[in-house]
């Protein structure tokens, strides 16, 4: 799973700034103002090979005993429980304060590994300047800017090298499909996904209450089916971030986003009498992002009438045109209707998601794939592709060798996944195609 780093310190210090600047987007709202982040906001980063999970929270005032300070108090409190690292941001420029000194005192009784960053360092040096930060007990004082982007690098790097080392773990079984298939079932609030996994069961393995988020946690149970052994996962319902309050359900944002990464294939419930939000489309876009094999399932199908039904099929239509590879169920968790079609979709998905092609067939779908539809000319010259081989499962990526193939539109690639998914019987996982160019020996070569 990815590590976790929050990012934690008193208001206006550019915790924000540094979210943004980690994440490389614009995420959180930025200004020169105090207060201005009180929800917490996740983000996905990357430094070289290794991604994580950063959390960017409020201005924390851990002695804060009411009002909206209080809620972000609490907020930053569950940010620092869930995150395997914390980056204590203060403000080179105005120097040490006496909430510094209250945020650090609650960190070190807390034990969590830290790492002390001064933001807004840009022109000073690590010296005289920044000695006075050492009164937090918390060491080394990394100076940074994050508005600047100096000091990034080696920040992470101290922060990731806080972790503990993980055990790799041995998925050679699994990617034969012998070994445990970890899925996930996800989706919004109260759509069903305790009570479907309980119906799996046959048994009240989980609370299932008609009250939104009553799962608060990632949740794995065990089970075989047709000699082939699950680890069910049922992760807690993702609001919108406008409907998140509640410090311990912001807590299970996370987990959620690290089952899903996790898991081999994932379960996408949507709810029959909802209809397909917003936040169902963020959801499948995030499973298509972190390129997990998936299912579509409409729960309480039984609920709704003829018209409804017609409007709810033209509504997953045009709002998920993205999960067209994945299989469509229509279901009832209470009623036991439509499950064992279900599962053949989920078996189907993770031997997609595994499956194994040959360099010689896919090199032959390739040429028959040009020599039916050339791929459009650039300028003076055309695409040229010579062959393919695949360069990775779960998901599945193809890998085309050829020239100029950075000129290859969107549109043509996916005309070539159509033919490598007909062939392949690619159903329910995302298929990455990857265009190499190759160098010409001759580029750095002066002429004379």
């Amino acid at each position: 799973m990815k590590p976790v780093i929050a990012l934690v310190g008193r208001p206006n210090v550019g915790k924000s700034t540094l979210f943004n600047r980690l994440t490389r987007t614009r995420d959180a709202i930025v200004a020169d103002y105090a207060g201005l982040t009180r929800d917490r906001h996740y983000g996905n980063a990357r430094l070289g090979a290794q991604a994580f999970i950063v959390i960017d929270t409020g201005g924390f005032e851990p002695t804060a005993e009411s009002g909206i300070y209080r809620e972000m108090a609490r907020q930053t409190r569950q940010a620092v429980a869930e995150a395997d690292v914390v980056i204590f941001v203060v403000d080179a420029r105005e120097g040490l304060s006496a909430q510094d000194h209250d945020i650090a005192a609650y960190l070190r009784k807390l034990g969590k590994p830290s790492v002390l960053v001064a933001n807004k360092a840009e022109g000073m040096k690590a010296g005289a300047q920044l000695a006075e930060f050492f009164e937090l007990g918390l060491g080394e004082v990394m100076p940074v800017s994050a508005s600047h982007g100096q000091g990034m690098r080696s920040m992470v790097e101290a922060a990731l090298a806080c972790l503990q080392p993980q055990p790799q773990e041995d998925e050679s079984a699994e990617d034969e499909g012998q070994g445990v298939i970890r899925l996930a079932v996800a989706g919004r609030p109260n759509v069903g996904k305790s009570t479907l996994i309980n119906t799996w069961l046959g048994e009240e393995r989980l609370v299932a209450f008609d009250l939104p988020g009553t799962t608060r946690d990632a949740i794995r149970v065990p089970f075989e089916r047709d000699g082939r052994r699950f680890e069910l996962i049922d992760t807690a319902g993702l609001r919108r971030k406008g409907r998140v309050f509640e410090a311990i359900e912001k807590f299970s944002v996370v987990k959620t986003l690290q089952a899903i990464e996790g898991a081999h294939v994932v379960l996408l419930l949507l709810d029959a009498t909802q209809g397909v939000t917003d936040q169902d489309a963020h959801i499948a876009g995030f499973i298509l992002e972190s390129g997990r094999a998936v299912v579509l399932a409409v729960n309480k199908w039984d609920a709704i009438d003829a018209y409804q039904r017609q409007m709810l099929e033209r509504s997953i239509e045009t709002r998920l045109p993205f999960m067209k590879f994945a299989s469509l169920h229509r279901i009832s968790a209470v009623k036991r209707q439509g499950l064992g079609p279900l599962w053949t979709s989920l078996v189907q998905a993770h031997s997609a998601a595994f499956r194994k092609m040959s360099t010689p067939v896919l090199t032959r779908l390739l040429i028959e794939a040009v020599a039916f539809q050339q791929p459009q000319r650039s300028g003076l010259s055309r695409p040229k592709m010579r062959y393919a081989h695949q360069g990775g499962m779960n998901p599945p990526v193809i890998v085309i060798h050829g020239n100029s193939l950075d000129q290859v539109s969107a549109t043509y690639k996916r005309y070539l996944e159509g033919r490598f998914r007909k062939e392949f019987d690619l159903v329910g996982t995302p298929l990455r195609i990857q265009m190499k160019t190759a160098q010409n020996p001759y580029a750095d070569r002066s002429s004379d």
